[in-house]
């Protein structure tokens, strides 16, 4: 549960922000009914054994088929020396193999670490490989032959394995290892627990109200975080994952609840998947537009928070009959702080940087202490040996509670010698009219929108941000494109955009 907030802590604030701080800093006390994840998917086994678990391909498995299936290789993988507290790589694609995989790592006790085959380079494997102490790596047969050297020992999860009991072990207390894209250098391997899955999957909002047998889409990529959302989210409240083929939209037709990007999502009509009841969204800035589509037709999910706080920290339930779209408020038995550069806090109503503490803070990075101390810091509000992870989320508290967005540090830039917001920006070229869907960069010296569709008018666009903005933050360029091109892990692709610039004709621009 959620301790509260020292008041020792707020010195700095008056008598009423200090009120709200707390108030509005503080998720609801919940109680979480399993203390790791995969038992709360066995006990849907038992409970239903003859639900359908998970579809793929015109395949599919019961939960009683899954439970079988994944004890067998929890004990093939102990008889491999695999030890609670260790961690076992999970390197394939998407697949039921991929789903048997995780839980049979989880029942032997271990973290498992995983990564998509197609399109994950061997030197990133390997430095996976080395960083997170990985001795047994587990994959496909397809796939095997694929994997580069050196990689430990290989295990076939569809290769045969005797039906055993899977282990009896207390368990360690990481649950997965969720190496970051590495954008910004050599991804990091975030040590994400147990206790951290549970407090997110198992209580609401992150429930996502799921049901037994409600059918969930599987879209993203498995070495993202919000994967697990799907994947673990659906079996520990017994629903029915959906994993998708090439069509993505094929899998949301189908689907009850989707989780998604909003890159993702916005691949998808929403007039074809009359059965969505269920949406959410999580990973990147989330266009008004996109929100408003599908909260017309479904209950409507707005989330924030980077990895290292537990895929989502912040949900809103977003009804846009009641207000604007925000990321919402902490989930439960966590906190969320609004913290000036000297990390202290900041008046209800300003801008700051958003820190997050309680249950949702994850246990550092593998192999790398001297990042965790850096980045995962003392949480001076809750005292003891609580932690606090600075998120990089630029934040302010609404009169009502709520938590407007307004970027990240790593997207203020400098131009003219004004400092700029570049999801700002952005938000305005995408309330201009004609525009669907923007993004806005910062370009040898200057800002670039780039807009969707690609018949949108730029000097119509320019107009509309001419009169929401200060001129120095008037994009110099206004492009047009078909679409917004995505990265492997849904996100808009900011660098695949700016080498379209590199490489382009005179004629392709719009100054």
């Amino acid at each position: 549960m959620t301790a509260l907030i020292r008041p020792s802590s707020l010195q700095g604030l008056t008598a009423t922000d200090r009120v709200l701080f707390q108030r509005f800093g503080t998720g609801k006390p919940a109680a979480v009914p399993f203390r790791r994840i995969h038992d709360a998917v066995l006990a849907q086994a038992r409970a239903r054994p003859d639900a359908v678990a998970v579809m793929h391909s015109g395949e599919s498995l019961t939960y009683a088929e899954l439970e079988r299936r994944s004890a067998a290789l929890a004990a093939t993988l102990a008889g491999l020396g695999v030890r609670p507290g260790q961690h076992v790589g999970l390197f394939l694609t998407r697949s039921i193999p991929m789903v048997v995989g995780i839980l049979a790592v989880l029942r032997a006790g271990a973290a498992y670490v995983p990564q998509d085959i197609r399109i994950t380079p061997a030197p990133q494997l390997r430095h996976i490989v080395a960083t997170a102490s990985i001795d047994v790596v587990l994959t496909t047969r397809e796939h095997a032959a694929a994997l580069p050297a050196g990689l430990g020992r290989v295990v076939a999860i569809d290769g045969g394995h005797p039906h055993h009991e899977a282990p009896v072990t207390g368990g360690g207390s990481t649950a997965m290892v969720i190496f970051t894209s590495g954008t910004t250098g050599r991804p990091n391997g975030v040590q994400v627990t147990h206790a951290n899955l549970a407090n997110v999957l198992l209580t609401a909002p992150g429930s996502l109200g799921i049901r037994p047998g409600d059918r969930v889409a599987q879209l993203l990529n498995i070495a993202f975080d919000m994967a697990a959302w799907e994947i673990l989210g659906t079996l520990s409240h017994g629903g029915c994952l959906v994993i998708r083929g090439k069509d993505i939209e094929a899998a949301a037709r189908e689907a009850d609840v989707l989780i998604a990007t909003p890159g993702v999502l916005s691949t998808v009509d929403p007039r074809a998947c009359p059965r969505v009841r269920t949406v959410a969204v999580a990973g990147e800035r989330c266009p008004a537009a996109l929100a408003d589509a599908w909260a017309r037709r479904a209950h409507f999910h707005n989330a924030c928070g980077p990895t290292e706080v537990t895929i989502v920290n912040t949900v809103q339930g977003y009804d846009p009959r009641l207000g604007p779209l925000t990321i919402g408020r902490p989930v439960p038995n966590t906190t969320v702080y609004v913290l000036d550069d000297e990390l202290r806090p900041c008046p209800i109503g300003l801008v700051g940087e958003m820190w997050a503490g309680g249950a949702c803070v994850t246990a550092g990075y593998a192999g790398n202490d001297v990042l965790t101390a850096e980045r995962y810091r003392p949480d001076p509000f809750l005292g003891g040996t609580h932690r606090m992870f600075r998120t990089r989320d630029l934040v302010r508290w609404t009169e009502d509670g709520q938590l407007e967005h307004h970027g990240r540090t790593d997207d203020q830039v400098k131009v003219r010698g004004f400092r700029v917001e570049l999801d700002a920006v952005t938000a305005t070229l995408e309330r201009a009219p004609g525009c669907e869907r923007a993004v806005t960069l910062l370009y040898e010296g200057g800002l670039v929108g780039f807009v969707t569709p690609s018949t949108a008018e730029p000097e119509l666009i320019r107009r509309s941000a001419e009169a929401a903005l200060p001129y120095y933050s008037v994009p110099a360029m206004i492009v047009p494109v078909d679409h917004l091109p995505l990265t492997d892990r849904g996100k808009v692709d900011r660098r695949a955009l700016l080498s379209r610039l590199d490489s382009r004709e005179p004629a392709e621009t719009v100054a």
